[in-house]
């Protein structure tokens, strides 16, 4: 266990550095349910001091919580189908920047992402889905890349999972606020894949 940590003023390094290691234990099975042994609800009513915001899909298999191994207050979390960007999503990454200063921001996927496969269905076979998961849909198209037309359909897929992650990193670092942060040294972008046979988080370089 790492112990009790007061996360203000981490860097966005020890905060990576801190997920890897929670993943590790995570993927060994060793993890140390920080949410039951780390601090309680009542230490954490009058402030929280994330020490990372992770944007990942409502994938049920995901959550990042265990997937770091990390406990109550620990991570700031937003979860949408695809790990896309709405307002609603960059409203809630300014808040976790502005306000909570969390210096790394990890955009979490996943691979066999359905909202992605959903994607690519629609742009590659025109086909259409319900109204409100067409819009979600739409905000991936945009970075789902060209293909070689020898890949198989699970290749196509995983390259499109990791072209998404890459295209929601870069929207979130090339918005005003991310910016402003990157150029004062004070924020890291990084995008990840989770692999769910063997619980391992890869990180994007």
């Amino acid at each position: 266990m790492e112990g009790d940590f007061d996360s203000t003023g981490i860097s966005a390094e020890d905060a990576l550095g801190r997920l890897t290691r929670g993943n590790e234990r995570f993927v060994r099975g060793e993890t140390h349910l920080r949410g039951l042994l780390g601090k309680t609800p009542a230490e954490l009513a009058d402030s929280q001091h994330p020490f990372a915001t992770v944007l990942g899909c409502s994938d049920s298999r995901v959550p990042p919580e265990l997937v770091f191994d990390a406990g109550l207050g620990e991570l700031f979390v937003v979860r949408v189908a695809g790990n896309v960007m709405s307002p609603e999503v960059a409203g809630s990454l300014q808040y976790a920047g502005a306000h909570l200063h969390t210096p790394l921001f990890v955009v979490l996927g996943h691979e066999g992402c359905g909202a992605v496969s959903a994607a690519l269905e629609t742009r590659d076979r025109g086909e259409r889905h319900r109204s409100r998961i067409q819009i979600l849909v739409d905000g991936i198209l945009p970075g789902l890349p060209k293909f070689d037309s020898l890949l198989s359909p699970k290749a196509r897929l995983a390259q499109a999972v990791e072209s998404n992650v890459r295209w929601t990193v870069r929207q979130i670092a090339e918005s005003p606020e991310g910016r402003a942060r990157q150029a004062e040294g004070r924020m890291k972008v990084i995008g990840a894949l989770y692999e769910f046979a063997s619980g391992r988080v890869r990180f994007l370089t």
